[in-house]
């Protein structure tokens, strides 16, 4: 329960106290201006279930009509109050106490906080009577606001629940939160049809990933093998021609024994040529 609302209550329960020692009407009459004039009583639905305050609405019409004052300051406005004239005059802290409650019920809906229309609504007589109010509303904790003189506007972040439900209202809240509920319902699962999508795709795109890292690490298989295999084809080539070419068999030994043959061949031709020119001489 919010701090605001427990502190009404609490405020309210010395008046719902005293109604059960007020048996007659005129009693019961003064105990209503008493609990709208207190300082801090705000919710008032409690005491208007009491049965010597609902004894009011079968009293004379001048001791009647405080029972509708106390529902109007339960869960009625200024302007209740200004279509009633009936009703009994307000003192000037029930003037000011209602007025507080009824900028509660307007702060609900942004179109009603401008200047012009709260200045009609609370029946005041200027700005400052305007800022004023809203500046003591403020500090009694019954709401968050700013004031915003250049947009001749009040700014309300946030509203104590200090405002009792009308009768009947129950089943509308009912199908307003059923209403927000099956929206809210409505939200989620497309929200979550938009979560397996997302998820689904990725999937799709993960798996294609890994088909083309597959298709490129293949690749790049073959590629190595194939290089492999034409350097280890190289190298059995080299090892057959020799390391200078030909049948593979070692030219160095080949031209020795060819020069030896040749210096063989000049040392012969010398002994025949000495042998000659003996036999001449």
């Amino acid at each position: 329960m919010d701090q605001n609302q427990q502190k009404a209550l609490n405020a309210l329960e010395s008046f719902i106290l005293l109604s059960k020692s007020a048996t007659s009407p005129r009693s019961a009459a003064d105990l209503v201006t008493q609990a709208t004039s207190a300082p801090n009583t705000f919710v008032f639905a409690e005491l208007l279930q009491t049965p010597n305050i609902a004894a009011l609405k079968t009293a004379p019409e001048e001791l009647s009509s405080y029972y509708t004052l106390l529902e109007i300051f339960a869960w009625g406005s200024w302007a209740d109050l200004s279509s009633n004239p009936s009703l009994p005059q307000l003192s000037d802290a029930q003037s000011q106490k209602l007025r507080q409650l009824s900028l509660l019920s307007l702060a609900t809906s942004p179109s009603t906080l401008t200047y012009k229309h709260l200045l009609t609504a609370l029946s005041l007589p200027s700005v400052r009577a305007l800022e004023d109010l809203v500046i003591s509303t403020v500090y009694a904790g019954l709401l968050t606001a700013k004031l915003d003189p250049k947009s001749k506007r009040v700014d309300v972040s946030s509203v104590s629940p200090l405002r009792d439900l009308r009768p009947g209202r129950v089943p509308q809240l009912i199908t307003a939160l059923d209403t927000w509920d099956t929206r809210c319902v409505t939200v989620l699962n497309d929200l979550e049809a938009q979560v397996l999508e997302v998820k689904q795709k990725a999937l799709q795109r993960r798996r294609r990933e890994e088909r083309d890292r597959a298709v490129v690490d293949k690749m790049v298989k073959l590629a190595r093998e194939k290089d492999e295999k034409g350097k280890a084809g190289g190298k059995r080539g080299a090892q057959d021609v020799g390391p200078l070419g030909g049948d593979g068999h070692d030219d160095g030994q080949d031209d020795g024994k060819a020069s030896g043959r040749t210096r063989g061949t000049k040392r012969g031709g010398g002994v025949i040529k000495n042998a000659a020119k003996r036999m001449m001489g």
